[in-house]
């Protein structure tokens, strides 16, 4: 048993980072969907600063922790050299599109299913078939073929990882290391810089501490599985958070566990739920929630089908792609944040207008 001690430690760091992501989430009302809608309709960038912070501490921690050896990045699925820059953009659209209809991505909904809301429940489970449907069922056979012809592999250009720094190194001759501290200094600097210029946000210490919170939960979570992928008997995969795969994998387990294995993903899955439960219910705001009408239903479902099968072509959500992906620097992830924030956009103004066409024009002559 003292050799499997890693991975059962790991599962159990990995539910501790979920509650704690639920709690803080739930508690803040910290939310992308929500940044992207406040800044659309009202104008207000507060909740987008304070998602733009969590990148940057994010990165800024994952960077340092894989300087010193304590973190290996280059093992996620973010930084291999096959750069699926098409999937990337059709998958997070989707997602995007999608999160808006269902009123918050893949943790949002989570932390509101643990909050008493049924109908981000119905969105986590119509979700959670998506994604396994996308990955192994029926709809793999249609995405497999799709990422086959799009990919492109940045091995024949001599680039061996996707990430910033290699294709940079790769273009100038001077060594990935030294563009590795210069991007994350210039990248989660400015971020750092622009997110604090908000008087708003600084004095909002619920929101702002929240926001520190996620951002360090990230590089916590990449320390932790690339320990436990140093086990010689049982590795686990080097990963951090993300909310798409991860719900799949969920219900799957819930659904066969005689003989199943339980993720990292999986685990930080129900320590969000959990978190958020015990926030709701010692702040008071447990309530139990249920759909208005048949099309409030319908727009939840649909939200959760373009979020399964989205987050699963873009390889990842807000949070997988949006902290993790970034903090790895790696160039898929920078498209595929474009692709979601392009999407709730689009869905925004499409509820706003009620015609898609109109939608498109309105984004485009806006940006």
């Amino acid at each position: 048993m003292e050799e499997l001690q890693p991975k059962y430690v790991v599962l159990a760091l990995g539910f501790a980072l979920g509650m704690l992501f639920g709690a803080s989430v739930q508690r803040s009302n910290y939310c992308t969907m929500g940044a992207i809608s406040d800044v659309v309709l009202i104008g207000d960038s507060r909740r987008a600063r304070a998602g733009v912070l969590s990148v940057a501490i994010a990165l800024t921690g994952s960077q340092i922790l894989e300087a010193l050896g304590l973190a290996d990045l280059s093992k996620s699925i973010y930084r291999t050299p096959a750069l699926g820059w098409l999937g990337a953009i059709v998958g997070g659209t989707a997602f995007g599109f999608g999160m808006v209809l269902a009123g918050g991505c893949g943790s949002r909904i989570l932390v509101r299913t643990g909050a008493g809301n049924l109908k981000s429940l119905v969105a986590v489970v119509v979700l959670a078939i998506t994604a396994l449907m996308t990955l192994r069922g029926l709809i793999a056979t249609v995405r497999r073929p799709f990422e086959q012809a799009t990919q492109i592999d940045l091995r024949g250009v001599g680039v061996a990882s996707q990430g910033l720094p290699d294709l940079i190194a790769r273009a100038t001759g001077i060594g990935a290391g030294a563009w590795q501290i210069a991007l994350t200094a210039l990248i989660g600097g400015t971020m750092a810089i622009w997110a604090l210029a908000s008087p708003s946000l600084r004095r909002d210490r619920v929101l702002l501490g929240a926001s520190v919170i996620v951002g360090l939960i990230i590089p916590a979570a990449w320390a932790a599985t690339t320990w436990a992928a140093r086990d010689p008997f049982e590795p686990m995969q080097v990963a951090s958070l993300s909310f798409v795969a991860p719900i799949g994998d969920g219900l799957q387990y819930l659904m066969f566990f005689t003989g199943a294995s339980l993720s990292f993903g999986a685990a930080t899955v129900g320590g969000v739920i959990a978190g958020a439960f015990v926030a709701a219910l010692l702040s008071g705001s447990f309530r139990i929630e249920g759909f208005r009408d048949t099309p409030d239903l319908l727009r939840h479902m649909s939200g959760g089908m373009l979020m399964g099968a989205g987050g699963v072509l873009a390889l990842g959500c807000t949070v997988g792609q949006g902290l993790s992906g970034l903090s790895t620097l790696a160039v898929g992830s920078f498209i595929a944040v474009a692709g979601i924030v392009f999407g709730a956009v689009l869905a925004l103004r499409w509820l706003e207008s009620g015609n898609l066409a109109e939608a498109l024009r309105t984004v485009f002559s806006r940006s």
